[in-house]
This record gives C-alpha cells, sequence and structure tokens, in this order.
C-alpha cells in the first residue's frame, strides 16, 4: 500500500471490521477516524458513544451482548440518580461512568477531544491510531413526524419509533476536521467506508466542510462495505430509516448512497443478485460474508478489504 489504510466508522458494525483490521495491519497501516455527531452530554457528562465503541472494541472490553458499553458492568449509580428523581433514560454502567468523567475532566482542563482520546486509548492500552472526527461540537438531529430530536433523544428515549423524515448535522458547516483527521486524508493509501449506518454514522463525518471533495478527489481505492444485508440492517434503524424516506430497504441503496465517493463496492453473498445493479452505478462489486459474529469473521472480512486494496 502507498499509505495507511483510513477507516471511516461509528457504531457497533463499524467497529468490528476495525477490530478485525487491527488484526491483520500494523497500527501504522491503519488511521482510524470515529463519528462525533452522536456525543451528548448526560449527567454534567461528555459522552462520546461511537468513539467509546470503538476504544471498547479495541480494548477487548466491550459488552459483546450489546457491543455498546463495557462488559460485566452495573448500574448502580444510575439506579442510585433515579432515586433521586433524575431522568435515567440514558443508562450509563458504573465502569463506563469512569470513562465519562475522566474525559470531562480533561476536556474541562483545555485538551482537546483529540488528545483526551489519546489519553484514554493509552490507559486502556489501546495503542491504534483512534481519532474523533473533528474537535468542535456537531450534532446529529433527527427530524421526524413527531418533532426533531438529538440522535440518542430518538435512538435511545424515542427507541427509533418516529418516522425519520430527514437527517441534519447542527454545527458541521462551521466545524473543522481534527488535525488527525486533516493528516489522514492527505497520507491516505486506501479509504474504507466501514459497515455503519451510512446516515447516521458516515453522513456527519462527510458533512464536514471539505471532506466530501477531498475524497471525491482521491485516487486511490475507496472501498464502502454494506451494512444492509438480505434487506435488513444488521444492527440499528438503518433499514428503517430507508425506508421511511423513500428509498428501497437493499445494499443497493446504500451503494447510491456513497455513489462518486467509492468505487469498489462489498456486499453480503446473499446478495449476489443484485451484483449488477451495483455495477451499472459504477461500481466494482464484491460479494463476500459480511455478518461478523464470531472473531473469525472480523478477521476474513478485514483480509478481504486489505486484498481488494492491494489488487488495485
Amino acid at each position: 500500500m502507498k499509505g495507511p489504510i483510513l477507516i471511516l466508522v461509528g457504531g457497533v458494525g463499524g467497529s468490528k471490521l476495525v477490530w478485525g483490521l487491527c488484526q491483520v495491519l500494523s497500527k501504522t497501516d491503519l488511521s482510524i477516524v470515529v463519528n462525533t455527531g452522536d456525543d451528548e452530554k448526560f449527567y454534567g457528562l461528555h459522552v462520546s458513544p461511537d468513539l467509546d465503541t470503538v476504544m471498547y472494541t479495541l480494548g477487548d472490553i466491550a459488552n459483546t451482548i450489546t457491543g455498546w458499553g463495557i462488559q460485566d458492568d452495573t448500574n448502580q449509580a444510575i439506579k442510585m440518580l433515579e432515586k433521586y428523581g433524575e431522568q435515567t433514560w440514558f443508562t450509563l454502567g458504573d465502569k463506563d461512568l469512569g470513562t465519562h468523567i475522566r474525559r470531562t475532566n480533561l476536556l474541562n482542563r483545555g485538551l482537546t477531544l483529540s488528545e483526551v482520546t489519546k489519553e484514554l486509548c493509552k490507559s486502556l492500552g489501546v495503542d491504534q491510531n483512534i481519532m474523533p472526527m473533528t474537535n468542535d461540537p456537531v450534532q446529529t438531529r433527527i427530524v421526524t413526524d413527531e418533532g426533531e430530536f438529538p440522535f440518542q433523544e430518538y435512538f435511545v428515549e424515542k427507541r427509533c419509533l418516529p418516522r425519520v423524515l430527514s437527517v441534519k448535522f447542527d454545527g458541521a458547516s462551521t466545524a473543522t476536521v481534527s488535525p488527525g483527521f486533516d493528516r489522514a486524508l492527505n497520507e491516505a493509501g486506501a479509504i474504507v467506508f466501514a459497515p455503519s449506518n451510512p446516515m447516521l454514522s458516515i453522513d456527519p463525518i462527510l458533512s464536514l466542510p471539505t471532506v466530501k471533495e477531498r475524497i471525491s478527489r482521491f485516487s486511490g481505492p475507496k472501498i464502502a462495505v454494506s451494512p444492509i444485508v438480505a434487506g435488513k440492517a444488521i444492527k440499528g434503524p438503518a433499514a428503517k430509516i430507508l425506508e421511511e424516506m423513500g428509498k428501497e430497504v437493499n445494499c443497493v441503496s446504500v451503494a447510491k448512497h456513497y455513489q462518486n465517493l467509492c468505487n469498489i463496492f462489498v456486499l453480503d453473498q446473499t446478495d449476489e443478485h443484485l451484483c449488477q445493479e451495483i455495477v451499472d452505478l459504477g461500481f466494482r462489486a464484491e460479494t463476500t460474508n459480511t455478518i461478523m459474529t464470531q472473531p473469525a469473521d472480523k478477521v476474513a472480512l478485514a483480509k478481504t478489504t486489505v486484498k481488494l486494496i492491494e489488487g488495485q
């Protein structure tokens, strides 16, 4: 490869591929840029759900059942807050709270989110290059038939039930890419769009000024992995949102979302019959198993991704 692989990621599905790539690449060969549009303040603390999911996954402490949070965590602090009358629809585990307290303290001392993320990773023994998309506040907001909500309120409190009309990213137009993201864009030998929700996890990253243009101009391999398999989202509300926004719920809709940004599209082998539609959109279509239930599945998809890059 001519430079490191830059992977854009958010959430559980994307973090699985990141874990797989970390097993087959050296830390200098991978740059991980994470969505922060989901970031929110809860109980006075700065919570970065996607950064934490990636960090916990690579630190081998993630809750393997939910995919987020910390394994074997407890909820005593939240129960106490509830007893005091606090609204506790956003649950944070006791160990997880330690992360958010530390992050908030460091931010209050004047460190950037990039610097804080590096410090937290170091403490967890994670030496991979994980960075937020920006150090500036950007908030994903969901416009629905019941009103407009910050992402976490829609996702957790409303349980994704309101019908989605549109998605917007407050603060994105005046935000700047983080220094690490800027450097990764300049040095990348390939760009990978993780199998994360295109509208909620990847679009916040793409909404930052100059990002889409820089990726469009990038001449190296650009690979997107579909998070939609056999007409269903592997995890999360991607399928529901596609349908509510008037799009077909299949990998072709995901490919259309990334048109002019990618040149290789990876879809699950069960969707092989849709390959020609993907090719007609201007992509090279590749089929493989994209459902990562076991560590071996994550490594296999990572190896396929690297092979596609090296074959370009």
